[in-house]
């Protein structure tokens, strides 16, 4: 969707898919949302590889910790770990409250940490609320998104 936020959905519980899906068309915001079941999916999907050699970057990544063939942290590594990535804002949405793994995916460069409540109207909420403040409030590096256009400085 041209001028609309492309989006890649790194989760491998199909409920959570289909919720974020849904909360992503409530949202109205313009989007494309590409979904991925694995670490190892992810990692072929962000460098191009395989099945995905045509497809472009994405402006904002919801990553999962808690993956097959990867996990999460391995996935964020790699992000912030390219220079083709790094600036990519990833927000890891996980069901884990480990102080460990907060810790850890911070100091692995994550932009932010979210607990997915367990119930579905409030995870339904949290992600239109993600979608919201990445497109009307951020700013992505790459300017795609629903900020209106500088008039001049202050």
């Amino acid at each position: 969707m041209d001028g609309g936020i492309q989006v890649l959905l790194v989760e491998d519980n199909p409920a959570e898919v289909r919720l974020t899906r849904e909360a992503f068309a409530e949202s109205k915001v313009p989007h494309t949302l590409f979904v991925v079941t694995d670490g190892e999916q992810a990692s072929e999907y962000l460098f191009r590889r395989g099945r995905f050699l045509e497809v472009g970057l994405p402006d904002l990544i919801l990553l999962d910790l808690n993956l097959p063939k990867k996990n999460g942290c391995e996935v964020l590594r790699e992000i912030k770990a390219s220079p083709d990535l790094a600036m990519i804002p990833v927000i890891v949405v996980t069901n884990s409250q480990s102080p460990d793994d907060v810790e850890q995916v911070y100091r692995l460069f994550a932009n932010c940490y979210l607990v997915k409540p367990p119930d579905i109207d409030d995870f339904f909420e949290m992600v239109k609320r993600i979608v919201e403040f990445w497109w009307q409030t951020a700013m992505l590096p790459n300017g795609r998104n629903g900020l209106p256009p500088k008039k001049g400085t202050l």
